[in-house]
């Protein structure tokens, strides 16, 4: 996944754009919770994780080095594992969260934990063999490489680009810039695609890019296409 020179370049979000949990986060809580001896419904776990996960802090280490901020990453998620089980049962959720967390995060680290969104092969693949460059842009964690590998989709993309390589995280149009600087493209050049409409869209139109909204399309199949018309190629001189 290495950038590579290119005039023009498509970013993508991960979550929510290119990739999406395989099944909802509270079964697949409640199946590790069960395995540990513990019993708490789905739908308790997948409130209290959403409750959690919108309100816990972005991942960002600047200072660390790579394996640091790896560990540190995982700390976090630790607690974002505990603050949801004790969220959906005070009595016995920090005991399950603690015999859950490990499995929890290597499960979310692999490919078969997640399915790619309707058309993201097609896309990505097009766009490669019209020599577009292409990126993820994610405040996901250094586990993402390996997950887009284990989907089949790591040969079509150029570059993943994280807070771990930015040392910010997406609204800032510095994580949008620097990935545009490491590719060789200009920001007029260049479009976003995500799903949220500060930390993707705002973000990436401040940093001077074009935006696209993926749920304003029916498949990701149709973005090449659209890409087409709204940053064309450059005229042979």
């Amino acid at each position: 996944m290495d950038a590579t020179a290119a005039d023009r370049a498509v970013l993508f979000d991960a979550t929510g754009t290119l990739i999406e949990v395989r099944e909802p986060v509270g079964e697949t809580y409640a199946h590790f919770a069960d395995a540990a001896g513990g019993a708490i419904s789905a739908w308790r776990l997948g409130d209290a994780f959403g409750r959690v996960v919108a309100n816990a802090p972005e991942r960002v280490f600047p200072s660390a080095s790579r394996d640091e901020a790896a560990r540190l990453e995982r700390e976090a998620w630790r607690t974002i594992v505990r603050q949801t089980f004790l969220a959906a049962d005070s009595a016995t959720g920090e005991a399950l969260a603690d015999a859950c967390f490990d499995a929890l995060f290597a499960h979310y680290g692999r490919g078969d934990a997640w399915r790619l969104r309707e058309g993201a092969r097609d896309a990505l693949f097009a766009l490669h063999d019209e020599g577009v460059a292409t990126a993820v842009v994610s405040n996901f964690d250094q586990r993402l490489p390996g997950i887009l590998d284990g989907l089949g989709v790591g040969p079509a993309i150029d570059l993943v680009w994280l807070p771990v390589d930015a040392g910010v995280a997406k609204p800032d149009p510095a994580i949008f810039a620097s990935a545009l600087r490491r590719l060789g493209v200009a920001p007029g050049r260049a479009l976003f695609v995500g799903d949220d409409a500060e930390r993707d869209l705002a973000g990436a139109r401040a940093a001077g890019m074009r935006a696209v909204d993926a749920t304003s399309l029916a498949t990701l199949a149709d973005l090449p296409a659209r890409f087409a018309r709204e940053i064309p190629k450059e005229p042979l001189r």
